[in-house]
């Protein structure tokens, strides 16, 4: 058995058997396999597909081709949360306190912003004095005295991964199916959880654009997690437009503070219920979506929530300053209002074209060596179907200096089409997938 035969293989479209799998992902892992047969493989794989058992057995691999988190001592069910990327979504930073103030505990590891998504981690550094790196061992400690931990995923966590989305990035081979899914599934399962919750996004500012896409993908990743004897299940969500109003590091901290504390809801709040309910009904804490979204409101309304979110800051070395005052959240030298060029209905948004006008501002990166500016972003006022007067503000930009401004401005002006017709605005919840069931929402 060797490289050559099993690129030859794959690429006659026969289907690769689990010892084929493990030496192609081990050498990827330990740097024995050249770069330039994994892109050959890769390339096979893009062009011929994998059936279920293989990407299961390639998830199963990469998750074990470096350390794997033990959870084990945690009481309940440890549960996670994956968003497979957008704008403006800060649901992690609502729902985890939220989950683990209604007694699920929450052991989250997550990543850094890279290109037009934004990073929780980035985000909760943008709090004075917050803390990602922890041990595994305070991890877990942390997790068994609060209820939530949330750092960043260790160095060797899935390695192999590391190594094939670096060559999938270079070779055109980032659009498949069973290694977009192996990929994210690898890392949720290398984590530890025992139930996980996707939130699978779907149109022009999403992985997959097209709801049917999306769907597959979703479709994919729960029966692989659940064929690796976890509890998963995926909603489908909206990605059409930014799904906060705030983009921006201490910007989007500031609007999951303002929803834990009554003070705004709309589609963030909506979006960010939807998935702690799910992670309630896996976690064994309510025995439907009725009952759970019962209780994620009642924690609101208590403010029990907000109050899990303090002490997960001071855990972690924060200021909790930031949860009864957001100024005291790093502040933009220069805020400007994006007047409306003309007056009608807010037809669509280029929400790719806006991530990326937040990362040229600094908030984002376009490499990983990028130093990010916590404080500059800029604020939506207007959503998809929202009447627009001309010369209103349709957005108020937080920026480093009034060059920045002036070009995060007239690029928020392009980027938000106004028409003088009304469209309907966007649905938030397209679709729940739990093994081979599919509900439309």
């Amino acid at each position: 058995m060797n490289m050559v035969d099993i690129i030859d293989q794959k690429k006659r479209g026969m289907a690769l058997n689990e010892a084929q799998i493990r030496l192609f992902v081990q050498g990827a892992a330990e740097g024995t396999v050249p770069d330039y047969q994994l892109a050959a493989l890769l390339m096979a794989i893009r062009l011929q597909g994998m059936n279920r058992e293989e990407t299961v057995q390639l998830t199963m691999a990469m998750a074990h081709s470096g350390d794997i988190c033990d959870l084990s001592g945690i009481q309940g069910i440890p549960t996670d949360k994956h968003s497979t990327g957008g704008v403006g979504d800060t649901t992690t930073l609502v729902l985890a306190p939220l989950v683990a103030a209604c007694g699920v505990p929450v052991a989250k590891m997550s990543g850094r912003g890279l290109g037009h998504t934004g990073g929780t981690l980035d985000k909760l550094e943008s709090i004075p004095g917050f803390r990602v790196d922890l041990s595994e061992e305070a991890f877990l400690a942390q997790v068994r005295k609060l209820g939530v931990a949330i750092i960043g995923q260790t160095k060797n966590l899935a390695p192999a991964d590391k190594a094939l989305y670096a060559l999938r990035d270079v070779t055109a081979t980032v659009d498949s199916l069973p290694l977009i899914a192996s990929s994210i599934m690898s890392k949720k399962l290398a984590s530890g959880a025992r139930a996980i919750v996707l939130d699978v996004k779907t149109g022009a500012g999403a992985l997959m654009h097209t709801l049917e896409d999306s769907i597959e993908l979703a479709r994919a990743m729960v029966r692989i997690g659940q064929d690796a004897g976890r509890r998963v299940v995926a909603l489908v969500t909206d990605m059409g437009e930014p799904l906060g109003s705030h983009v921006g590091n201490a910007l989007e901290v500031k609007e999951a503070i303002d929803v834990l504390s009554g003070r705004t809801g709309g589609p963030l709040k909506r979006v960010a219920l939807a998935l702690g309910a799910q992670m309630l009904v896996l976690g064994g804490a309510a025995k439907d979506e009725a009952e759970a979204l019962g209780r994620l409101e009642e924690a609101l309304q208590s403010g029990a929530g907000l109050e899990r979110l303090r002490r997960l800051i001071i855990a972690q070395g924060g200021d909790p300053a930031c949860v009864d005052d957001t100024a005291c959240l790093p502040q933009a030298r220069v805020v400007r209002d994006v007047p409306a060029p003309a007056q009608g209905y807010v037809l669509r948004m280029d929400t790719v074209g806006l991530g990326m006008t937040a990362q040229a501002m600094g908030a984002g990166r376009r490499v990983k060596t990028d130093v990010i500016d916590p404080s500059v972003g800029f604020v939506l006022h207007k959503r998809i179907g929202d009447p627009v007067r001309r010369g209103e503000p349709l957005a108020t930009v937080h920026a480093r200096d009034p060059e920045s401004a002036q070009t995060a401005a007239q690029a928020i002006a392009r980027l938000v089409e106004i028409s003088p017709q009304q469209t309907p605005p966007c649905k938030l919840v397209h679709a729940f997938v739990d093994g081979e069931r599919t509900e439309m929402r």
